[in-house]
């Protein structure tokens, strides 16, 4: 590939050089939802850093496999070894008073709205885990026929700790300690009488007589353990070793760490080179809480049925706002950080809009405005192959909207922009903006914005109209009118422009 790549590796702690498995070809695996409940807005930070990721990929012209799974078993409220436990689906099935396979549908259906709400691209493969059984009763019987799996009372567990002693793998993504796992797990005596020690976990569970979601397999009529569904799936549609395993920091221990472990046991090595995790989401400095009211749903937010925030914001906006932290850093959601975000959102998108007009009037010539845009033009590619850094990218096309206002406004040269140049950056403005950032046109969808952008044509026509006629009455009257509004309105050689304060 042209670009040259870092990747800030989990499991290594180091930042490195990118390099495929196949030449051009890139397989990453993202844990998808659990649909037993609603998508929450830590949920949709992570899937929209993961899709600004691939996006990105794809730009730099690798061929991406992107699979990103659905949780649909019944998996255990609480310990998820404790056969007292609840399943999640069933659970939520009694609340709401129907089948479990329609909560299933509901908040797929649900969280794929999301997504798109927030321009998410779909994967190229979201396999579910039903859709998985045999896979993963194969993938329990390797794990038996390779010592790292035994069988009690019809349930299966992994033998955690003769796994870290013989691999020396264990812990290495979560940077847990052998001796740490053993004193926790000595003073955690659940389950005790069936495990073989209290670190091991179930990679498949005879289901009580309640559990409504189960299947045959060797061992007992029973269910799938929760970190069984990835390492199947990722194996079988991006193969034994992939290139990049990502989800929620939160997710490292105990599921990815259990992931390693199933892989190793079954396939004898690891799954993915790469592992990149999101950081969380924060609410005013705090963690989310629903207890304390320190939290908010992306329909409250959106619509602005909050007492956390003045009003809505659009989901471009929310988009945006997600872009200015890197992936791997917390996110401090506020009020004030979304007007900001949905200020900086419009002047990004009023300069791009800018730009796309430009005609060079005379030609030009390569005087130091060429060599400054240009400079800034190679610094927006360099940020963002340092670890898709977005908020440096970002910084970037900020500087260079500056330049692009001032070309506009006559207070920068055309003269010392060249032809290639100005071409080169609304390349760079509508790839970065539409096809990596995933960003649209508030408008594009229709909806009020949409209504928004036409009245306001209409009123910046028939204002024009009156400065023709040398009617400055109604022209000014309907100035100030927009002002008291917060939209202001800017007068330039070619046209009208306007921004909402």
């Amino acid at each position: 590939m042209p670009k040259t790549l870092h990747i800030a590796n989990s499991l290594t702690r180091k930042k490195e050089e990118f390099k495929p498995i196949h030449e051009g070809r890139v397989g990453m695996y993202v844990c998808g939802p659990t649909v037993y409940n609603s998508v929450h807005l830590g949920n949709c930070r992570t899937f929209m850093s993961f899709d600004v990721i691939y996006r990105y990929l794809m730009h730099l012209g690798y061929k991406v496999r992107y699979v990103r799974n659905i949780t649909d078993v019944g998996h255990l409220v609480g310990d998820s070894d404790d056969h007292d436990a609840e399943d999640k689906i069933s659970k939520r099935a009694r609340i709401e008073q129907i089948e479990p396979m329609e909560i299933v549908q509901k908040y797929t259906v649900g969280f794929h709205e999301k997504m798109q709400l927030f321009n998410c691209l779909p994967p190229s493969i979201e396999p579910r885990a039903t859709q998985h059984i045999i896979e993963q009763i194969e993938m329990v019987q390797q794990i038996i026929d390779n010592g790292y799996g035994y069988e009690k009372n019809g349930s299966v567990y992994f033998d955690t700790i003769k796994f870290a002693k013989e691999s020396g793998v264990y812990g290495k993504l979560s940077g847990r300690i052998l001796d740490d796992l053993i004193s926790e797990s000595r003073d955690n005596l659940k389950n005790q009488s069936e495990k073989n020690h209290p670190a091991d976990f179930a990679i498949w569970m005879k289901a009580a007589p309640e559990h409504i979601m189960r299947w045959n397999s060797p061992w007992s009529e029973g269910f799938p353990g929760w970190h069984l569904e990835c390492s199947a799936m990722s194996t079988k549609y991006l193969g034994k070793t992939f290139d990049i395993h990502g989800g929620g920091n939160d997710l490292k221990f105990p599921h990815h760490e259990n992931e390693v472990a199933q892989n190793h046991g079954a396939c004898g090595c690891h799954p993915a080179n790469y592992w990149l995790h999101t950081n969380m989401l924060l609410m005013n400095g705090a963690k989310m809480s629903k207890s304390v009211g320190n939290t908010i749903t992306p329909d409250e937010l959106i619509g602005g049925d909050s007492h956390l925030i003045s009003k809505g914001y659009s989901p471009m906006v929310i988009r945006f706002f997600n872009l200015q932290a890197h992936y791997s850093s917390p996110l401090d959601l506020t009020d004030e950080g979304l007007q900001a975000a949905e200020k900086g959102y419009r002047r990004l998108m009023e300069a791009n809009k800018t730009l796309q007009a430009f005609t060079h009037p005379d030609g030009g010539s390569d005087g130091a405005l060429n060599s400054e845009i240009a400079k800034l033009i190679a610094e927006t590619e360099e940020e963002m192959n340092d670890d898709f850094n977005t908020p440096k990218a970002l910084a970037k096309l900020f500087e260079l909207a500056s330049k692009i206002n001032g070309l506009k406004d006559g207070h920068l040269d055309w003269e010392a922009l060249a032809d290639d140049t100005l071409a080169n950056l609304k390349q760079l403005y509508q790839s970065y903006i539409f096809d990596i950032f995933g960003l649209k046109e508030e408008g594009e969808s229709g909806g009020d914005n949409g209504v928004l952008s036409g009245v306001m044509e209409l009123v910046i026509d028939l204002r024009q109209n009156a400065r023709a006629n040398k009617d400055w009455g109604t022209s000014d009257k309907i100035r100030d009118k927009l002002n008291e509004l917060n939209v202001v309105l800017k007068d330039w050689k070619d046209g009208t422009s306007w921004s909402v304060n």
